[in-house]
Protein backbone atom coordinates (compact mmCIF):
# COMPACT_ATOMS: atom_id res chain seq x y z
CA UNK A 1 0.00 0.00 0.00
CA UNK A 2 1.59 3.91 -0.99
CA UNK A 3 1.69 6.04 1.74
CA UNK A 4 -0.58 8.35 -0.04
CA UNK A 5 -2.99 5.72 0.34
CA UNK A 6 -2.24 5.08 4.01
CA UNK A 7 -2.78 8.49 4.42
CA UNK A 8 -6.10 8.81 2.63
CA UNK A 9 -7.20 5.96 4.74
CA UNK A 10 -6.48 7.32 8.33
CA UNK A 11 -8.05 10.55 7.08
CA UNK A 12 -11.12 8.28 6.28
CA UNK A 13 -10.82 7.11 9.78
CA UNK A 14 -10.20 10.37 11.90
CA UNK A 15 -13.22 12.18 9.99
CA UNK A 16 -15.73 8.64 10.83
CA UNK A 17 -14.42 9.29 14.90
CA UNK A 18 -14.85 13.08 14.78
CA UNK A 19 -18.41 13.06 12.93
CA UNK A 20 -18.81 9.74 15.75
CA UNK A 21 -17.80 11.48 18.67
CA UNK A 22 -19.75 14.91 18.01
CA UNK A 23 -22.71 13.42 17.26
CA UNK A 24 -22.61 11.71 20.50
CA UNK A 25 -21.74 15.14 22.52
CA UNK A 26 -24.86 16.55 20.56
CA UNK A 27 -27.41 14.44 21.55
CA UNK A 28 -26.39 14.01 25.29
CA UNK A 29 -26.07 17.33 25.63
CA UNK A 30 -29.72 17.93 24.36
CA UNK A 31 -31.06 15.39 26.72
CA UNK A 32 -29.58 16.88 29.36
CA UNK A 33 -31.03 19.92 28.80
CA UNK A 34 -33.46 20.54 32.16
CA UNK A 35 -31.48 17.89 34.12
CA UNK A 36 -30.92 18.45 38.14
CA UNK A 37 -27.23 17.29 37.19
CA UNK A 38 -26.75 19.63 34.47
CA UNK A 39 -25.01 23.14 35.57
CA UNK A 40 -25.57 24.37 32.32
CA UNK A 41 -27.50 27.38 31.63
CA UNK A 42 -30.64 24.76 30.28
CA UNK A 43 -30.01 22.75 33.65
CA UNK A 44 -31.99 22.66 36.94
CA UNK A 45 -28.81 21.69 39.25
CA UNK A 46 -28.72 25.26 40.88
CA UNK A 47 -32.75 24.97 41.73
CA UNK A 48 -32.24 21.82 43.18
CA UNK A 49 -29.73 22.86 45.65
CA UNK A 50 -31.84 25.78 46.37
CA UNK A 51 -34.79 23.20 47.46
CA UNK A 52 -32.53 21.12 49.42
CA UNK A 53 -31.31 24.83 51.38
CA UNK A 54 -35.18 25.02 51.89
CA UNK A 55 -35.02 21.55 53.50
CA UNK A 56 -37.75 20.35 51.37
CA UNK A 57 -38.36 16.89 50.55
CA UNK A 58 -36.65 15.95 47.40
CA UNK A 59 -35.64 13.56 45.59
CA UNK A 60 -34.43 12.91 41.78
CA UNK A 61 -36.60 9.42 40.42
CA UNK A 62 -34.11 7.45 37.74
CA UNK A 63 -36.96 4.92 37.35
CA UNK A 64 -39.64 4.16 34.78
CA UNK A 65 -42.96 6.35 35.68
CA UNK A 66 -44.51 3.18 36.17
CA UNK A 67 -42.29 2.00 39.31
CA UNK A 68 -43.20 5.44 41.03
CA UNK A 69 -44.12 4.53 44.26
CA UNK A 70 -47.86 4.09 45.72
CA UNK A 71 -48.10 6.17 49.31
CA UNK A 72 -51.09 7.45 51.44
CA UNK A 73 -49.75 11.09 51.46
CA UNK A 74 -49.82 13.06 48.52
CA UNK A 75 -46.34 13.49 46.08
CA UNK A 76 -45.05 15.24 43.19
CA UNK A 77 -43.51 14.38 40.18
CA UNK A 78 -41.44 17.31 38.18
CA UNK A 79 -41.18 16.59 34.54
CA UNK A 80 -38.56 18.87 32.83
CA UNK A 81 -38.68 17.82 29.19
CA UNK A 82 -35.75 18.82 27.09
CA UNK A 83 -37.84 19.43 23.82
CA UNK A 84 -41.19 20.56 23.87
CA UNK A 85 -43.99 17.86 24.14
CA UNK A 86 -46.88 17.74 22.09
CA UNK A 87 -49.02 15.66 24.41
CA UNK A 88 -49.96 16.68 27.95
CA UNK A 89 -50.33 13.49 29.67
CA UNK A 90 -51.32 10.45 28.86
CA UNK A 91 -53.77 7.95 30.21
CA UNK A 92 -51.40 6.33 33.07
CA UNK A 93 -50.41 9.72 34.06
CA UNK A 94 -53.59 10.67 34.68
CA UNK A 95 -54.87 7.09 36.65
CA UNK A 96 -51.98 7.99 38.89
CA UNK A 97 -53.34 11.31 39.48
CA UNK A 98 -56.53 10.68 40.41
CA UNK A 99 -55.59 8.92 43.28
CA UNK A 100 -54.16 12.33 44.62
CA UNK A 101 -50.98 12.63 43.28
CA UNK A 102 -49.45 15.79 41.84
CA UNK A 103 -47.86 16.01 38.57
CA UNK A 104 -45.90 19.34 36.88
CA UNK A 105 -44.99 19.22 33.53
CA UNK A 106 -43.01 21.92 31.94
CA UNK A 107 -41.72 22.22 28.67
CA UNK A 108 -45.35 22.06 26.78
CA UNK A 109 -45.89 23.00 23.32
CA UNK A 110 -48.14 25.44 22.53
CA UNK A 111 -49.28 28.03 19.48
CA UNK A 112 -46.73 30.88 19.49
CA UNK A 113 -48.67 34.51 20.14
CA UNK A 114 -48.05 37.81 19.31
CA UNK A 115 -46.40 38.11 23.28
CA UNK A 116 -42.93 39.80 23.35
CA UNK A 117 -40.69 36.91 23.70
CA UNK A 118 -39.22 38.23 26.85
CA UNK A 119 -41.79 39.41 29.66
CA UNK A 120 -42.06 39.83 33.21
CA UNK A 121 -45.27 38.37 34.87
CA UNK A 122 -46.47 39.46 37.96
CA UNK A 123 -46.90 36.45 40.59
CA UNK A 124 -47.21 36.46 43.98
CA UNK A 125 -43.54 35.50 44.42
CA UNK A 126 -42.62 38.84 42.67
CA UNK A 127 -41.44 39.08 39.18
CA UNK A 128 -41.31 35.77 36.95
CA UNK A 129 -39.27 35.80 34.19
CA UNK A 130 -40.79 34.27 30.64
CA UNK A 131 -39.15 33.89 27.51
CA UNK A 132 -41.38 32.25 25.25
CA UNK A 133 -44.22 33.56 23.10
CA UNK A 134 -46.32 30.72 23.15
CA UNK A 135 -49.83 30.78 25.23
CA UNK A 136 -52.18 28.57 26.08
CA UNK A 137 -55.71 29.42 25.75
CA UNK A 138 -57.05 27.41 28.88
CA UNK A 139 -60.85 26.24 29.04
CA UNK A 140 -63.44 26.35 31.59
CA UNK A 141 -62.22 23.31 33.35
CA UNK A 142 -59.00 24.97 33.51
CA UNK A 143 -57.28 27.09 36.35
CA UNK A 144 -54.86 30.02 35.31
CA UNK A 145 -51.77 30.32 38.04
CA UNK A 146 -49.19 32.76 35.27
CA UNK A 147 -50.75 34.39 32.41
CA UNK A 148 -50.94 38.14 30.22
CA UNK A 149 -53.28 39.66 27.92
CA UNK A 150 -51.99 36.79 25.23
CA UNK A 151 -53.15 33.36 27.05
CA UNK A 152 -51.62 31.48 30.15
CA UNK A 153 -48.28 30.49 30.91
CA UNK A 154 -48.87 28.13 33.66
CA UNK A 155 -52.42 26.50 34.03
CA UNK A 156 -53.76 23.70 36.10
CA UNK A 157 -55.95 20.84 35.54
CA UNK A 158 -57.61 18.60 38.18
CA UNK A 159 -58.14 15.02 37.73
CA UNK A 160 -59.85 13.07 40.69
CA UNK A 161 -58.22 14.15 44.10
CA UNK A 162 -54.99 14.93 42.19
CA UNK A 163 -54.17 18.07 39.81
CA UNK A 164 -51.72 18.55 36.82
CA UNK A 165 -49.97 21.87 36.15
CA UNK A 166 -48.82 22.78 32.99
CA UNK A 167 -45.83 25.37 31.51
CA UNK A 168 -45.54 26.29 28.12
CA UNK A 169 -41.36 26.99 28.94
CA UNK A 170 -39.25 24.57 29.86
CA UNK A 171 -36.90 27.07 31.25
CA UNK A 172 -39.24 28.61 33.99
CA UNK A 173 -36.27 27.92 37.22
CA UNK A 174 -33.39 27.15 34.57
CA UNK A 175 -29.97 27.88 35.70
CA UNK A 176 -29.83 31.29 33.42
CA UNK A 177 -32.58 32.36 35.69
CA UNK A 178 -30.86 31.66 39.06
CA UNK A 179 -30.69 35.88 40.06
CA UNK A 180 -34.73 35.64 39.62
CA UNK A 181 -35.95 34.85 42.76
CA UNK A 182 -39.35 35.03 41.46
CA UNK A 183 -39.01 32.24 39.01
CA UNK A 184 -37.52 30.14 41.69
CA UNK A 185 -40.16 30.45 44.53
CA UNK A 186 -42.84 29.91 42.04
CA UNK A 187 -41.20 26.09 41.16
CA UNK A 188 -40.77 25.63 44.61
CA UNK A 189 -44.42 26.48 45.05
CA UNK A 190 -45.88 24.80 41.85
CA UNK A 191 -44.65 21.25 43.33
CA UNK A 192 -44.77 21.34 47.51
CA UNK A 193 -48.67 22.09 47.98
CA UNK A 194 -50.28 19.90 48.92
CA UNK A 195 -47.69 17.53 48.86
CA UNK A 196 -45.32 15.39 51.04
CA UNK A 197 -42.42 14.81 48.94
CA UNK A 198 -41.38 15.78 45.55
CA UNK A 199 -39.77 13.56 42.45
CA UNK A 200 -37.53 15.13 39.65
CA UNK A 201 -37.87 12.48 36.73
CA UNK A 202 -34.15 12.06 35.66
CA UNK A 203 -35.75 8.88 33.67
CA UNK A 204 -36.52 11.29 30.52
CA UNK A 205 -32.93 12.63 30.71
CA UNK A 206 -31.36 9.26 30.69
CA UNK A 207 -30.51 9.06 33.99
CA UNK A 208 -31.25 4.67 35.63
CA UNK A 209 -30.67 3.56 38.70
CA UNK A 210 -29.02 0.11 38.47
CA UNK A 211 -32.24 -1.68 38.46
CA UNK A 212 -34.00 0.13 35.99
CA UNK A 213 -30.00 -0.41 33.75
CA UNK A 214 -30.27 -4.18 34.44
CA UNK A 215 -34.27 -4.23 33.76
CA UNK A 216 -33.31 -2.39 30.29
CA UNK A 217 -30.24 -4.66 29.39
CA UNK A 218 -28.00 -1.98 30.25
CA UNK A 219 -26.17 -2.98 33.01
CA UNK A 220 -23.24 -3.88 30.90
CA UNK A 221 -21.28 -1.63 28.38
CA UNK A 222 -21.84 -4.72 25.57
CA UNK A 223 -25.30 -4.89 26.18
CA UNK A 224 -25.79 -1.08 26.24
CA UNK A 225 -23.84 -0.62 22.79
CA UNK A 226 -25.40 -3.60 21.49
CA UNK A 227 -28.92 -1.69 22.13
CA UNK A 228 -27.69 1.38 20.16
CA UNK A 229 -27.41 2.50 16.50
CA UNK A 230 -23.47 3.12 17.73
CA UNK A 231 -22.56 -1.00 17.39
CA UNK A 232 -22.69 -1.07 13.35
CA UNK A 233 -20.73 2.03 13.72
CA UNK A 234 -17.78 0.59 16.22
CA UNK A 235 -17.91 -2.63 13.97
CA UNK A 236 -16.86 -0.71 10.99
CA UNK A 237 -14.16 0.94 12.39
CA UNK A 238 -12.65 -2.03 14.19
CA UNK A 239 -12.86 -3.55 10.65
CA UNK A 240 -10.77 -0.62 8.99
CA UNK A 241 -8.44 -0.68 11.82
CA UNK A 242 -7.81 -4.19 11.25
CA UNK A 243 -7.58 -4.30 7.94
CA UNK A 244 -4.65 -1.05 8.01
CA UNK A 245 -2.54 -3.31 10.26
CA UNK A 246 -2.55 -6.47 8.25
CA UNK A 247 -2.11 -4.32 4.74
CA UNK A 248 1.38 -2.90 6.32
CA UNK A 249 2.28 -2.74 9.73
CA UNK A 250 4.60 -0.17 8.81
CA UNK A 251 5.72 3.45 10.29
CA UNK A 252 5.33 6.20 7.29
CA UNK A 253 8.76 7.05 6.89
CA UNK A 254 10.88 8.97 8.17
CA UNK A 255 9.86 12.06 9.93
CA UNK A 256 10.36 15.16 8.06
CA UNK A 257 11.39 18.50 9.64
CA UNK A 258 9.24 21.15 9.40
CA UNK A 259 10.46 24.77 9.13
CA UNK A 260 8.06 26.87 11.54
CA UNK A 261 7.30 29.91 10.08
CA UNK A 262 6.89 32.78 12.28
CA UNK A 263 3.48 34.81 12.17
CA UNK A 264 2.70 38.02 13.33
CA UNK A 265 -1.19 37.27 14.94
CA UNK A 266 -2.29 41.04 15.14
CA UNK A 267 -0.69 41.86 11.72
CA UNK A 268 -2.22 38.69 10.43
CA UNK A 269 -5.99 39.60 12.60
CA UNK A 270 -5.54 43.56 11.40
CA UNK A 271 -5.68 42.50 7.83
CA UNK A 272 -7.70 40.58 7.69
CA UNK A 273 -10.46 42.58 9.68
CA UNK A 274 -9.54 45.21 7.18
CA UNK A 275 -10.18 43.08 4.14
CA UNK A 276 -13.46 42.06 5.76
CA UNK A 277 -14.78 45.88 6.24
CA UNK A 278 -13.35 46.97 2.95
CA UNK A 279 -15.58 44.14 1.66
CA UNK A 280 -18.84 45.61 3.28
CA UNK A 281 -18.10 49.40 2.37
CA UNK A 282 -18.01 49.81 6.64
CA UNK A 283 -15.86 53.25 6.09
CA UNK A 284 -18.20 54.75 8.46
CA UNK A 285 -17.34 52.27 11.33
CA UNK A 286 -13.69 52.51 10.39
CA UNK A 287 -14.00 56.46 11.02
CA UNK A 288 -15.69 56.04 14.15
CA UNK A 289 -13.23 53.60 15.68
CA UNK A 290 -10.48 55.54 14.45
CA UNK A 291 -11.70 58.91 15.50
CA UNK A 292 -12.37 57.74 19.25
CA UNK A 293 -8.97 56.33 19.22
CA UNK A 294 -7.50 59.42 18.10
CA UNK A 295 -9.41 61.32 20.28
CA UNK A 296 -7.95 59.54 23.05
CA UNK A 297 -4.38 60.34 22.14
CA UNK A 298 -4.96 63.84 21.83
CA UNK A 299 -6.53 63.74 25.56
CA UNK A 300 -3.21 62.17 26.25
CA UNK A 301 -1.28 64.61 25.13
CA UNK A 302 -3.50 67.55 26.92
CA UNK A 303 -2.90 65.95 30.16
CA UNK A 304 -6.35 64.43 30.39
CA UNK A 305 -8.14 61.07 31.07
CA UNK A 306 -8.69 58.46 28.63
CA UNK A 307 -12.65 58.83 28.61
CA UNK A 308 -13.69 60.50 26.03
CA UNK A 309 -14.81 63.95 26.46
CA UNK A 310 -18.03 65.54 24.85
CA UNK A 311 -16.61 67.72 21.98
CA UNK A 312 -17.56 71.01 23.54
CA UNK A 313 -15.94 70.10 26.72
CA UNK A 314 -12.74 69.06 24.43
CA UNK A 315 -12.80 72.04 22.23
CA UNK A 316 -12.83 74.61 25.35
CA UNK A 317 -10.07 72.51 27.06
CA UNK A 318 -7.43 73.03 23.83
CA UNK A 319 -8.46 76.64 23.03
CA UNK A 320 -7.44 77.20 26.91
CA UNK A 321 -4.14 75.22 26.44
CA UNK A 322 -2.91 76.11 22.86
CA UNK A 323 -4.44 79.09 22.89
CA UNK A 324 -5.18 78.06 18.60
CA UNK A 325 -8.24 78.29 16.72
CA UNK A 326 -10.54 75.47 17.33
CA UNK A 327 -11.94 74.80 14.34
CA UNK A 328 -9.46 72.22 12.42
CA UNK A 329 -10.15 70.39 15.93
CA UNK A 330 -14.15 70.89 15.39
CA UNK A 331 -13.65 69.40 11.66
CA UNK A 332 -11.49 66.36 12.61
CA UNK A 333 -14.36 65.51 15.33
CA UNK A 334 -17.22 66.22 13.38
CA UNK A 335 -16.58 63.96 10.69
CA UNK A 336 -17.58 60.52 12.79
CA UNK A 337 -21.17 61.78 12.87
CA UNK A 338 -21.72 62.30 9.31
CA UNK A 339 -23.95 59.97 7.78
CA UNK A 340 -22.24 59.22 4.69
CA UNK A 341 -19.43 57.40 3.25
CA UNK A 342 -16.21 59.09 2.60
CA UNK A 343 -13.33 58.56 0.52
CA UNK A 344 -9.98 56.84 0.49
CA UNK A 345 -8.45 60.46 0.21
CA UNK A 346 -10.49 62.18 2.38
CA UNK A 347 -9.72 59.28 5.24
CA UNK A 348 -5.95 59.97 4.15
CA UNK A 349 -6.55 63.93 4.90
CA UNK A 350 -8.63 62.75 8.02
CA UNK A 351 -5.80 61.29 10.11
CA UNK A 352 -2.73 63.55 8.77
CA UNK A 353 -5.12 66.47 10.84
CA UNK A 354 -5.31 64.26 13.66
CA UNK A 355 -1.82 63.98 13.45
CA UNK A 356 -0.98 67.10 12.96
CA UNK A 357 -3.06 68.70 15.85
CA UNK A 358 -1.42 66.47 18.22
CA UNK A 359 2.18 67.70 16.98
CA UNK A 360 1.07 71.26 17.60
CA UNK A 361 0.34 70.66 21.05
CA UNK A 362 3.49 68.90 21.51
Amino acid sequence: MKRNQRLAWLGAIVLAVIILLTTIAASSTQITSGSTYNRAPNGYGVWYAFMQDKNISIQRWQKPFSDLPITKDPVTLLQIHSTLKNIETDPQQEEWVKKGNNLVILGIKQPVTAAAFSTQQQSTFGKVKIDTRRRHDALKEEQFILKDAFGAVIWQKEYGKGKVILVTTPYLAANAYQNHEGNFKLLADLVTKNSQKVFVDEYIHGYKDKDAKKEAGEDSLFNYFAKTPLLPALIQLIVLLLVLVWAENRRFGKPATLEIIAIDNSQAYIQALAGVLQKAESSDFVVEMLGKAEQIQLQQTLGLSQIPLDNQTLLKIWEEQTGNNTEILNTVLQLPLQKRRITERELINWLRKWRNLRETKN
